[in-house]
């Protein structure tokens, strides 16, 4: 083979593989050139959810938004109406509940007349058939013994021992009177009987004997009635109570009225 054949050779062999290789870079490129578009979508998709769900985490696990607070004016509207929901219930539950009963009044015939309060006025009947009233005895201290029943012994023995002590009262400017329910003829049979000079008022309607909170509930060998509570009043010249006795015994009660009288 001759040198100009040779050389031909080669350099037609050269452009064949020069040739080729460019055809095989072209496919090459060409190959690349598809897969790298569909990767690059493939990949911002990826992305796209990536960034999606992180929002979606972030959004579950940050707090919830707080509403706005209302103005102070709407805050002081919404206070006004639970207020007077509050005192619409509570008027209505006070006029639904039922109203105590007002206490009754102390039982055993104790009113509410103490020392110090005026003495209620009276005029009734007295034995010997005259009349008698607390401003009769103005201007002087008066005792008002009141006793259950005329000629009876605990009775007897009370308007005795005022009796005795009588003019020893006047000397304390004084006046003394018994009370009962008794009939004035009754009065009159038991100062007779004893002779008693002390006068003896008779209030058989207990108007007197309730006014001084005297007539009240009694009991005697198991049974209980209505009566008169063996009671004394001292009243001053001034027309006012001094001093109440109670449940009087009446062993030295007289004596004990009398030192009190002195006393005042």
């Amino acid at each position: 083979m001759s040198k100009k054949t040779r050389k031909k050779t080669a350099k037609a062999s050269s452009g064949k593989m020069a040739r080729g290789e460019s055809a095989s870079s072209a496919k090459t490129s060409a190959k690349s050139s598809a897969k790298s578009p569909a990767k690059s979508s493939a990949a911002k998709a990826g992305r796209a959810t990536a960034n999606k769900s992180s929002k979606a985490k972030k959004s579950a696990n940050s707090p919830r938004a707080t509403p706005a607070a209302p103005p102070p004016a709407a805050r002081k509207v919404a206070a006004a109406k639970v207020t007077a929901k509050i005192t619409a219930k509570a008027g209505a539950g006070s006029q639904s509940a039922p109203q105590r009963p007002k206490a009754a009044a102390p039982a055993g015939g104790k009113s509410a007349l103490a020392e110090g309060a005026k003495a209620p006025a009276f005029r009734l009947p007295r034995d010997g058939g005259q009349t008698v009233s607390l401003a009769d005895f103005s201007g002087r201290k008066l005792v008002l013994f009141f006793y259950p029943r005329a000629d009876t012994p605990g009775c007897t023995k009370e308007a005795i021992d005022f009796t005795r002590l009588q003019s020893k009262f006047a000397e304390s400017h004084t006046a003394v009177l018994g009370v009962s329910a008794d009939p004035p003829k009754a009065q009159e049979a038991f100062r007779d009987k004893h002779e008693l000079s002390i006068p003896l008022v008779s209030d058989e309607a207990h108007e007197m004997l309730e006014a001084f909170g005297v007539w009240g509930e009694k009991s005697m060998y198991g049974r209980t009635f209505q009566g008169i509570l063996r009671t004394t009043v001292l009243i001053g010249a001034d027309g006012r109570i001094i001093k109440i006795w109670r449940n009087v015994k009446v062993d030295g009660h007289a004596d004990e009225v009398l030192a009190a009288a002195h006393a005042a």
